[in-house]
């Protein structure tokens, strides 16, 4: 009993509602289903503060992802993208944001590839996650690194493959020239690559508490890091604090739950760098 749980989430989602929890104004463009479950995202949407003006129900069925994860959080997920990767987004409607926004987050999404060029054009800051990647000349993930100003990444398919983190992150920037790659490492912290300097920083894990539930962790991490580069705070700081927010994210269960405020951050800071 009260074995599952359901949750509006999904990386667009989670990075919005975090990222307007940490006092950001945001908005989302993407879209959703013309089914049931559409009107659930959309509470969830309103609930979290988040615009909705952008969010068009374009898909014929709204994604749905299942996550299976043991008392370790240890976790297998199995999405269902429906119909998102085959259906465009009328861009032309992001033209007046692009205009006014600090920075783009670009989801390694395909309706976000004409969206990469805009925001390329107008000079804006573009960060994006492209998960899990074990090649470097990986297509479908090309365009995010191509265009992405700040990268971040898992080491998950890196460890399996028994790969150098350090060569291959230091590889990445030599193809891509990304200003920032953040390689999100789980228990093991994270390991930033500051191109421009050639300069590798590492942080070990941030404890906060009891792990619940890992899902999320690394849209958490994305989140935080991308909310203190826009306020303009160093790259070194800006991971210390994401670290934080992660840490205490996962002291929750749902993917898209658990986000702490810039005050609770800055109180786990001072506790734990001084």
């Amino acid at each position: 009993f009260f074995g599952i749980k359901s949750n509006i989430a999904g990386v667009a989602y989670n990075v919005a509602k975090a990222l307007g929890v940490l006092g950001d104004t945001v908005e989302m463009l993407s879209m959703i289903g013309k089914d049931g479950e559409s009107h659930l995202v959309l509470e969830g949407i309103k609930d979290a503060g988040i615009s909705e003006g952008y969010i068009l129900p374009k898909l014929e069925e709204t994604p749905t992802s299942l996550v299976l994860f043991d008392d370790c959080g240890k976790r297998k997920i199995f999405c269902d993208l429906k119909d998102i990767q085959e259906t465009p987004y009328p861009m032309n409607s992001a033209q007046t944001l692009l205009n006014e926004c600090d920075l783009v987050v670009a989801c390694n999404c395909n309706f976000n590839r004409p969206l990469l060029k805009l925001a390329k054009e107008k000079g804006k800051t573009i960060a994006t996650d492209v998960h899990v990647l074990s090649d470097l000349n990986d297509n479908y993930n090309r365009d995010f690194m191509q265009y992405g100003d700040i990268v971040f990444l898992s080491d998950e398919n890196i460890v399996s493959e028994n790969k150098n983190p350090w060569d291959f992150l230091r590889e990445m920037y030599g193809m891509y020239s990304p200003k920032i790659i953040v390689l999100g490492r789980g228990f093991k912290g994270a390991l930033m690559y500051l191109g421009e300097k050639d300069d590798f920083v590492e942080l070990g894990a941030v404890k906060t508490g009891d792990v619940l539930n890992t899902v999320g962790a690394g849209d958490a991490l994305f989140s935080a890091f991308v909310h203190y580069y826009a306020k303009g705070l160093d790259a070194i700081e800006c991971l210390k604090r994401a670290q934080i927010f992660a840490s205490l994210k996962i002291a929750y269960n749902g993917a898209s739950i658990g986000f702490a405020s810039e005050e609770e951050i800055e109180r786990w800071y001072e506790e734990i760098y001084h």
